[in-house]
């Protein structure tokens, strides 16, 4: 039940007919604020668009101080095959059905049955999330207004030679247990999960200890890594899945609303792999946050909350 302060949270479901399928499908979706409220003040809701593939809503619940701070309603959501949504697990290594057009559907689903298109609307993507808002910024949607490009890559070819390097700077064991494990096929073993772990802990998020929510999301993808292990692969720096040839720099300059890009100075997600974005998009600006990771909106949340609610409220 929600106390006097705590902003209005509404959750719903929504049919979505996924294409290259006829089993019937839904999107789960929560609303932080209020949609009914529309006036010249009150700004547009922001979508956030979650990393993975496959890795849920959850880790992105700082988003909220948005709300807080600026009263831009969150639309968060489960994308088709995680969480809260439809699962498709009979789907595994089917490349024809995971695709980044099925997200741009189900997210075009989203939008109208919010009936978002004339209020106008921000999208947040965040990694696998950011790559998706580019490529769906790039179709010119009717309503879309501002787009963050949270250390969503622009190339993954760039993002895997980057993902190489850094694991040079690795400690000695560590990428050793990496290598033998990478070429014996082992990616299931204790002693890959304990150096993926380290990756992790580097260059996804460095905090001492990990947030309720991330948990949570890490445990929703190991539940059910289905369109993480097809599009991805097994693990965040070896990439075989259908996503490693993927580039979105080269439609960038159709985008054609005010971007924000955003990476950490320690972010799998390096300098290399944003920079197609900052160089293609006409309307751009690149915050890069010197004590992060790929997860700034927890490592350096007031700040990151600061810059990205100043760009859409701007």
């Amino acid at each position: 039940m929600a106390t006097q302060n705590a902003p209005p949270v509404k959750e719903g479901r929504i049919p979505f007919a996924a294409p290259n399928t006829d089993k019937p499908a839904e999107t789960w979706y929560k609303i932080v604020g209020d949609l009914s409220s529309s006036s010249s003040t009150t700004p547009p809701p922001l979508i956030a668009l979650h990393g993975g593939p496959g890795a849920t809503h959850a880790y992105l619940s700082p988003l909220t101080d948005l709300h807080a701070q600026h009263g831009i309603p969150i639309i968060f959501y489960d994308q088709i095959g995680c969480g809260a949504s439809t699962h498709f697990r009979e789907k595994m290594g089917d490349a024809g059905f995971w695709t980044v057009a099925l997200f741009i559907a189900e997210l075009d689903n989203l939008i109208d049955h919010l009936d978002l298109r004339d209020r106008g609307f921000f999208i947040l993507g965040s990694s696998w999330g950011g790559l998706l808002a580019g490529a769906y910024a790039t179709t010119r949607p009717r309503g879309l207004r501002r787009v963050v490009i949270a250390s969503g890559p622009a190339d993954i070819g760039l993002y895997a030679q980057a993902a190489r390097a850094l694991l040079g700077g690795l400690p000695e064991d560590v990428r050793a247990v990496i290598e033998e494990c990478e070429r014996e096929g082992d990616f299931e073993s204790e002693r890959y999960q304990w150096a993926s772990g380290v990756w992790m802990r580097r260059h996804v998020l460095r905090l001492e200890e990990w947030p309720a929510d991330v948990e949570r999301t890490m445990g929703a993808l190991r539940e059910d890594p289905t369109a993480y292990l097809t599009m991805q692969g097994p693990s965040e720096f070896h990439i075989t899945g259908s996503l490693k040839d993927w580039e979105g720099w080269s439609q960038a300059h159709l985008i054609e609303v005010p971007t924000l890009l955003t990476n950490g100075r320690y972010d799998e997600v390096q300098d290399v792999c944003m920079k197609p974005w900052f160089d293609k998009i006409p309307r751009v600006r690149w915050v890069t946050y010197g004590d992060s990771s790929h997860m700034p909106h927890w490592e350096e949340r007031e700040r990151y909350m600061e810059v990205v609610g100043e760009f859409l409220t701007g």
